[in-house]
């Protein structure tokens, strides 16, 4: 079975009117999730690097009145490639992201710059190729790499949590 965002989302536990980045947003399944979970208080802010998916998901985002969500087209691979300024949110999520970017680094430092102190950061990615389900086994980038990215830039890991059959979760805490 494929990763369920909601169940995942609700694993990480977001308070009601925190700022959340989701890097990578796509068609949006964690971004509509965290949006409900954050309130209308709260904000997410959708980053991908694809246009019209961001287009597609504010359209979808306003269909089921969820008004607190903003879209910004990003190259997360880049410095600063956000857009948004340092230490604005309280959260990141970077899911099935990290298997298809050739700088991981560059995303997790973005991801940290972002942050505020005491900060978290939610990695979701793929366990190992399923054949001709999901990534080709070149691109995994697996749950130990995925810890030790975040470890390297001063990331305390907090929690592993269940993503499903073929994906891992891990939380980490900014100090």
């Amino acid at each position: 079975m494929f990763s369920d965002p909601q169940k995942i989302v609700d694993q990480f536990r977001l308070d009601h009117g925190h700022v959340v980045a989701d890097f990578g947003s796509g068609s949006g399944f964690y971004t509509l999730a965290t949006a409900k979970a954050v309130g209308s208080a709260g904000k997410v802010y959708a980053l991908d690097v694809q246009r019209d998916l961001l287009l597609r998901l504010k359209t979808e985002a306003n269909n089921r009145g969820l008004r607190n969500v903003e879209i910004i087209t990003a190259d997360l691979e880049r410095p600063g490639g956000s857009l948004l300024r340092p230490e604005t949110v309280h959260e990141v999520i970077i899911a099935n992201l990290l298997f298809q970017v050739k700088n991981r680094d560059r995303v997790v430092e973005e991801a940290v710059r972002l942050l505020k102190k005491n900060g978290r950061l939610l990695i979701v990615d793929w366990r190992e190729s399923f054949g001709n389900l999901g990534p080709t086994p070149a691109m995994i980038f697996g749950e130990d790499q995925a810890r030790q990215l975040a470890e390297n830039y001063h990331l305390q890991f907090m929690e592993s949590i269940s993503a499903g059959e073929h994906h891992y979760g891990l939380i980490f805490k900014k100090q």
